[in-house]
């Protein structure tokens, strides 16, 4: 396991060997040496359970240094139909796991009453523990020639006044955003990172970084040159891989390259 403390840790989301089970995902980030990993909380019933998770945690030397609210359309029946207690919920989880960071989305449109007292909650959650709420770059849905207003009070955070943020680069391609421009605009508020790549097309990818058009070398380049201290998380969609091998291959492949380019910009920063 990487334990430097001049570039962040770099850490593997449980979405990211969908659809093997969260077991597995601890098994496949301590088998290649991943520093942590980000538990997506959802369907998965082991994400749900702060005990089982802690023992997932201690098997396998890996801790859980984030967590993910369960803010998609597939988790939205998770711990209930109330969005505003979930995210509560989550920040209590993060305290007995001893994780660091909590990533939510901004509330679907349809969520009016969750979205009119999300950035308060927010900040309120924020001063409460010392648990760090990342609220996430999203993108707008498009159908055509037309764009949907899919998130409450806005799927950009550099447009609202979070504490802090995370940098999703596969959404910044979805929503014909340059990451580097987003790294810009947060400035201190960027607290933690989902690397993947996207080639701007009207889903969202979530590819190996270095297989689309964000400028992911870059941004991990310019984050360890300026001793950025946040988490990176390898968030990529394997669900299409054929083999099991295939799958674990583009797991190894994304740590490689996000290890590869930290470290060199840990050596310009010396240069």
């Amino acid at each position: 396991m990487d334990q430097d403390t001049d570039r962040p840790h770099v850490t593997l989301s449980t979405t990211s060997v969908y659809p093997w089970r969260t077991t597995r995902a601890f098994e496949v980030a301590a088998d290649l040496g991943y520093d942590g990993v980000e538990v997506m909380v959802w369907g998965d019933e082991t994400t749900q359970d702060a005990l089982k998770l802690e023992r997932l945690s201690e098997k396998h030397d890996m801790p859980i240094r984030s967590i993910h609210a369960p803010t998609l359309l597939v988790s939205q029946r998770v711990w209930g139909g109330s969005p505003a207690p979930k995210l509560t919920r989550t920040v209590d989880m993060a305290v007995e796991l001893g994780a660091g960071v909590v990533v939510v989305h901004p509330p679907f449109r349809w969520q009016r009453k969750y979205a009119r007292g999300f950035e308060e909650q927010v900040a309120e959650l924020n001063q409460l523990t010392d648990v760090t709420l990342a609220v996430e770059n999203m993108y707008p849905w498009r159908g055509g020639k037309r764009e949907l207003v899919a998130y409450l009070p806005g799927w950009d955070p550099s447009e609202h006044g979070y504490d802090a943020v995370t940098l999703d680069l596969s959404h910044s391609a979805v929503a014909h955003q340059n990451a580097m421009d987003l790294v810009d605009e947060f400035g201190d508020r960027l607290r933690h990172v989902h690397m993947a790549d996207g080639t701007g097309a009207v889903m969202d990818e979530h590819l190996v970084p270095g297989r689309g058009t964000q400028p992911c070398a870059d941004v991990l380049r310019r984050l360890a040159r300026e001793s950025w201290t946040g988490d990176v998380v390898i968030e990529i969609a394997t669900r299409k891989c054929k083999t099991d091998e295939a799958r674990i291959a583009d797991v190894a492949e994304s740590l490689a390259f996000t290890r590869e380019h930290l470290a060199a910009g840990v050596a310009e920063r010396g240069a």
